[in-house]
């Protein structure tokens, strides 16, 4: 909505599906004569009807609105109002000098879509929105890869350590606020002045600032580490977050307090899944608890857990958020106002601050990354090199990588069965393509599955040969002759060195009297191959040659698996019982001959060729 501000300038008020809200103006920003255009243009973006339904995509819509305006007045000569823009002016934004790639093409493609409303672009020069109009090269984008197994398990102990630490060190803490509200007698003296002391902090949420102490802003974060969490308590857990719930950051940061039991065995809560179409925000998923022992291992029981970490620091600040902590600053507490707090409340670009990676470089026993291949020998007799290891990276788009990896192998593959939050297309492209894990896995099914395929022709090729005998292989001249002297009966030595019992490949000796049934043959050409009758001879050599030319065309059109079912017997009966009984002069003299029609449509309609 475009409204009129206090100072006389315009005014874009934003609510996004999320409940965010703000508001921008124009006021201050320079080509006032513009001003009435970009409102309307950014209005029609945010609003109900555009396609801008985040805090974080309002932003960046208003900071591509702000890169056009001061493109505007760098120009020696700036249009002072839409009319006097060009095609030149808008090339010149998109190939302006002094800024990335990435940037010029992400703020081009925003103005582009804010001024794509035909009550917008209606107004603008016909040749500058023919320019912006254009079609953008696509950003070649690399994916985030996973972790290794090894890699996952190291960061998955640590943050299961620590945040069953934090909540030893809390539970602790109310433990001893128990007996100092309930039965102080029974406390020593440094328990006693301790308990006290959170007693008062229980009641009014507020830590005592101790400024005549050096380490006072220390000794103020552990001391309400007793009853609340702190900054540093949040990447162990979000962390943990992430890998037992398999939700991305985003999510996580927004979970709320508000849930539902069912029968102690689960929790319900509805998510925001955001950057998805409207009406599609939110999802209610059911998480199981388990026993209490396990609460670090399940998902409904980590959320609950959380909630009792941070239900103290809730009351105080009043939020609906499931994260709420204590912050230690002091500034905000000599104002006489809390400093607990929900940070995604507001704004989830807060999240910068969950060092995760630094929490993991810097833990007692930190998380360490695999260590790179060994680095090349020198020139002398010294062992080769080894890197030191480095701590591991952590994010959260690594996470949910590994974890939807895992999951994806787990359920064997199936991506539309591994597909949980995103659909199976995004969980391709977004998580696994980019993870090497993930890729050698599949190689590694993948292979096997082709070896066993390949192993389920040989095993048929050898049950059909078997039954059928197998064909008969000469490889001495096929003059009638030579064949007569290689075991044939004279008429059918006469009768194949003519051709006379020529088929699509080979020759049959019978074909009235088939091996296995007596009766005349109707079997397909490609079961010659497995059948006492069949005849080669080195005059067929080029026809094989080109069936199997032929096959190795259908299995790059067609899948491994069918491929093999389908043509497998044919091509490793005449791979290994045919030319194998050929020289290898034999078969490249055949090679250098002219290929003949493969004949494919003898032994299938042309319909039913893949």
């Amino acid at each position: 909505m475009v409204r009129a501000g206090h100072t006389g300038g315009l005014v874009v008020d934003f609510h996004g599906d999320d409940d965010r809200r703000v508001s921008y103006d124009f006021g201050p920003l320079a080509m006032p004569g513009w001003h009435p255009i970009l409102a309307e243009a950014l209005a029609l973006r945010v609003g109900h009807s555009g396609g801008i339904r985040t805090l974080a995509g309002c932003r960046n819509s208003w900071n591509s609105t702000k890169a056009w305006i001061q493109f505007l007045v760098s120009l020696e000569q700036p249009p002072k109002t839409v009319d006097g823009l060009t095609r030149e002016h808008v090339d010149a934004f998109y190939t302006r000098p002094g800024f990335a790639k990435s940037t010029r093409h992400i703020q081009m493609r925003e103005m582009s879509k804010q001024f794509e409303n035909e009550r917008i672009s209606r107004r603008l020069p016909s040749d500058a929105w023919d320019a912006f109009n254009r079609r953008l090269p696509t950003l070649k984008q690399s994916g985030v890869g996973g972790y290794s197994h090894g890699e996952l398990e190291r960061l998955t102990a640590a943050a299961r350590a620590d945040v069953a630490q934090i909540s030893r060190r809390i539970r602790a803490g109310e433990q001893l606020l128990r007996q100092a509200r309930d039965d102080p007698g029974k406390l020593d003296a440094r328990q006693r002045e301790l308990g006290e002391t959170l007693v008062r902090i229980a009641e009014t949420g507020e830590i005592p600032l101790l400024e005549g102490d050096r380490n006072w802003l220390r000794r103020r974060a552990d001391l309400a580490g007793h009853l609340f969490m702190t900054w540093a308590d949040l990447a162990p857990l979000m962390a943990l977050l992430a890998i037992v719930t398999e939700r991305n950051g985003e999510t996580l940061k927004e979970l709320p307090a508000r849930h539902r039991l069912l029968e102690d065995r689960a929790v319900e809560v509805v998510l925001v899944k955001r950057r998805h179409r409207a009406q599609q925000w939110f999802e209610t998923v059911t998480w199981e608890i388990g026993p209490k022992s396990r609460e670090l291992h399940t998902p409904g029981g980590l959320y609950l857990l959380l909630l009792e970490l941070t239900g103290r620091s809730r009351e105080f600040c009043g939020s609906t958020a499931a994260i709420c902590f204590w912050r230690n600053n002091w500034a905000v507490a000599d104002r006489n106002r809390s400093e607990h707090f929900a940070p995604f409340e507001i704004d989830l670009g807060r999240g910068s601050k969950i060092e995760m990676s630094a929490w993991a470089a810097t833990r007692a026993k930190p998380v360490l990354a695999d260590p790179r291949p060994a680095a090349k020998a020198k020139a002398t007799e010294d062992a080769p090199e080894k890197e030191p290891p480095v701590p591991l990276v952590v994010t959260f788009n690594k996470i949910k990588t590994s974890m939807d990896a895992r999951r994806t192998r787990q359920l064997g593959g199936h991506l539309p069965s591994s597909a949980k939050s995103n659909t199976a297309q995004v969980l391709f492209a977004n998580y696994l393509k980019p993870d090497e894990a993930t890729r050698e896995w599949a190689e590694e099914v993948i292979t096997e599955a082709l070896g066993d395929a390949e192993q389920a022709a040989l095993d048929a090729h050898a049950a059909v040969a078997g039954r059928g005998g197998g064909p008969k292989v000469i490889t001495d001249d096929s003059s009638a002759q030579q064949l007569e002297e290689a075991g044939l009966a004279p008429q059918t030595a006469r009768d194949l060195s003519e051709g006379n019992l020529d088929t699509a490949w080979t020759a049959c000796e019978d074909h009235d009297h088939n091996p296995e049934t007596g009766a005349p043959c109707g079997d397909s050409f490609l079961a010659c191959f497995h059948c006492g009758n069949c005849l080669v001879t080195r005059d067929h050599l080029p026809r094989l040659l080109a069936l199997l030319e032929a096959l190795g065309g259908l299995r790059q059109r067609m899948s491994e698996d069918d491929w093999w079912k389908r043509y497998g017997p044919a091509w490793v009966a005449v791979r290994r019982d045919i030319l194998a009984k050929f020289s290898s002069a034999e078969v490249s003299k055949a090679q250098e001959q002219s290929l003949p029609d493969a004949l494919l449509d003898l032994v299938e309609p042309p319909w039913e060729q893949p």
